[in-house]
């Protein structure tokens, strides 16, 4: 399945909103995948799309003419994750979420993050996950299903971090630090809510 969304939008840098302030959320306003080569194509009939398809053991990325060598490298990281994340069907259960939060705990703040419950929910619609540190739960947004894993690691970690921290001050950004595709990660979950919010530009005949 291709992916196409509009330049200017999805995962890009400028578009980085300022740190989520609700405390023990990720807030909505606050994957790359594999292949042996990815062949940009250039078309001065495309002004409003960066579409990406897989063929063969290649990756296709069409985007318009006009963009610059920076944009171009930007927006073939960008389509990368997109299709990554629309191949990655295989969603974890409650069960193996939790696992993953302990290793993450184990990875990054050496076990001392330790929830008691971490799980899926669906009444999570304005944040990606949310923490209870009284009680040790952790929930996650049922949208990040489907997305790059460092993705939703990086909602993990953020939770987990306030199983030790329960604000947004200095010393919960330090413990993030830890994680090193905070960044990367923050700015794909603000492309999706800026695309979200765009209405459905269909793509020109022929593109």
């Amino acid at each position: 399945m291709p992916a196409d969304l509009p330049p200017g939008i999805a995962g890009d840098p400028s578009a980085r909103s300022a740190r989520p302030r609700r405390r023990g959320a990720v807030d909505r306003p606050p994957r790359a995948s594999a292949t042996s080569a990815v062949e940009v194509r250039r078309s001065n009939r495309r002004s409003r799309t960066v579409s990406a398809y897989r063929e063969g053991d290649r990756t296709i990325v069409l985007i318009p003419a006009r963009m610059s060598k920076a944009e171009e490298q930007r927006w073939v990281n960008v389509m990368l994750d997109k299709l990554a994340a629309q191949e990655s069907r295989s969603i974890l259960g409650d069960g193996e979420l939790a696992e993953r939060a302990q290793r993450l705990s184990a990875q990054y703040f050496d076990g001392r993050a330790r929830p008691v419950s971490v799980r899926w929910v669906t009444n999570q619609n304005t944040r990606w996950g949310s923490c209870t540190p009284a009680e040790g739960s952790i929930r996650l947004s049922h949208r990040l299903q489907g997305m790059p894993e460092y993705v939703v690691d990086y909602v993990l970690v953020h939770e987990l971090a306030h199983l030790l921290v329960p604000g947004h001050g200095p010393r919960f950004w330090r413990l993030l630090e830890a994680y090193p595709r905070t960044e990367r990660a923050r700015g794909y979950l603000e492309g999706v809510v800026a695309a979200d919010r765009l209405p459905h530009l269909p793509a020109a005949r022929g593109e």
